[in-house]
């Protein structure tokens, strides 16, 4: 078969596109053929990806790499059967092919067979001299696998060959904050530092894990070193604002967040943030254009509606109130706080019926499931906050009336508060909907049930001690 030249063809697409439109039959190389159906793969072509396929396996038969990408097209499809089939081939084609055993491993990640993934992947490591990106790959089939210290030390071996792997790194950290290593981390990182002092992304990892533990001025500093290493790495202006409103530091705060505007385009939560210092320092006007700024620069930030209206209702415009705190309502109409705060306006304006209708819709979503005031009231209790913890079971009761569960706590709750005669009709009426529930009670209330008062509750219901 004679193929044409067409040596007048710069490039390998157009010269395709031609032998398409004419029939005419062109030769291309391998390479050729590689990057004109990475090509048409890249942007959404399939159809030509596939042509391209089938002319290139025509002219280069069983080339591995042809046979690659056909298989990693088949992947693409979904047909990941055939695929595997055709990996498999090349695998005993091509024993020492790493790209092999990675695309293996691809198809079966796709299949959630993350164990033969790995195995694929670690064979492939030993198969090439450039493994950091398998390690990588590997350490993501870990984190599928919630086998997180797994995923670390893979993830430590990919950064070991490239340092500036950034994705890399934050895994890490995110790894060991998962496992609750954190003075582990914190280590790691001071290494890793040592290593690559002028690492912006391991000082800002290690200052949040320093934030976190509200040791605000060794967080302060790795910002700084953060700073230092790379001067438009907003990231790090932003953590050491948000540390500098903490140690009451605004007028510095503001400065910091100025910054982040002409580093990079606007942001509404740094405008937002502004706005509250501005408002700590007493600079009113500052504040309100802050806030304005903020719902310009992103209109669904709620919390900047919620800025304006509480700025408003300071003002006592709450007619301007009314109009932002609406704002909010349209974006999240199922938060309590702000039909709170729509309550809170329209009485002010005399609005009967709109008090009457937020204080209906606040009912409403005040309406959980029964775990939420059970598990709150013990949280409540945990918390040694009694007179709370007997509020939410009195709530719970409103909505699930005659409830033993919520019975028992509010009794047992109002019995440490010394509401005697409240706690023995609760008591009562619990027992009556459930008497073997008392049991219970030692684990819900274990210091309670130890006291005279309980005891003598218990002797009541004729229930033994050991109950």
């Amino acid at each position: 078969m004679n193929f044409g030249n067409h040596e007048e063809f710069d490039y390998p697409i157009q010269k395709f596109e031609h032998m398409l439109k004419t029939n005419e039959v062109l030769f291309f190389d391998t390479q050729d053929f590689e990057n004109i159906i990475s090509y048409y793969l890249d942007i959404g072509k399939i159809g030509l990806a596939k042509k391209a396929m089938k002319i290139g396996l025509e002219q280069h038969p069983n080339t591995a790499s042809l046979l690659l990408l056909k298989a990693d097209l088949l992947m693409f499809e979904e047909k990941h059967e055939e695929s595997l089939a055709l990996l498999n081939e090349l695998k005993q084609l091509e024993p020492n092919n790493d790209e092999v055993y990675v695309l293996i491993a691809n198809v079966y990640s796709k299949q959630d067979n993350h164990l033969a993934s790995i195995s694929h992947l670690k064979q492939a490591a030993k198969l090439t001299d450039d493994a950091e990106d398998i390690y990588h790959l590997i350490g993501m089939e870990y984190l599928m696998l919630e086998m997180y210290e797994e995923a670390k030390q893979n993830f430590i071996l990919s950064l070991n060959e490239d340092f500036d792997d950034f994705a890399t790194l934050y895994n890490i950290v995110y790894c060991f904050e998962f496992l609750d290593q954190r003075e582990e981390a914190k280590s790691f990182l001071n290494t890793f530092i040592n290593q690559n002092p002028y690492c912006q992304i391991a000082w800002h990892q290690l200052g949040m894990l320093y934030a976190e533990e509200h040791n605000l001025e060794e967080a302060v500093n790795c910002f700084d070193y953060a700073i230092i290493s790379d001067e438009y790495f907003v990231g790090a202006y932003l953590e050491k604002a948000k540390i500098l409103e903490k140690l009451d530091q605004f007028k510095e705060a503001i400065e910091l967040y100025q910054i982040t505007l002409q580093i990079d385009d606007p942001t509404a939560f740094a405008y937002y943030r502004m706005g509250k210092c501005y408002q700590k320092i007493g600079d009113i006007n500052a504040a309100l254009r802050s806030f304005k700024k903020a719902v310009h620069e992103d209109p669904l930030m709620d919390r900047s509606w919620l800025a304006l209206t509480d700025f408003f209702i300071d003002q006592r415009d709450f007619e301007k109130a009314l109009h932002y705190i609406n704002k909010a309502l349209h974006i999240d109409e199922e938060n309590e706080l702000y039909w709170k705060k729509y309550a809170l306006i329209c009485s002010k304006l005399g609005l009967k019926n709109e008090v009457v209708n937020a204080h209906t819709k606040i009912n409403h979503i005040r309406q959980y499931d029964l775990s939420f005031y059970t598990t709150h009231t013990d949280l409540m209790v945990s918390e040694d906050l009694w007179d709370e913890a007997e509020e939410v079971a009195i709530e719970g009761l409103i909505f699930f009336p005659k409830n033993h569960e919520l019975l028992y706590r509010l009794a047992a709750v109002q019995l440490h508060l010394g509401k005697s005669l409240e706690s023995l009709d609760h008591f009562r009426e619990a027992f009556a909907e459930s008497p073997s529930y008392i049991e219970l009670m030692p684990i819900i209330f274990p210091n309670l049930t130890q006291t005279k008062a309980y005891k003598a509750v218990l002797g009541i219901f004729g229930v033994d001690d050991d109950k």
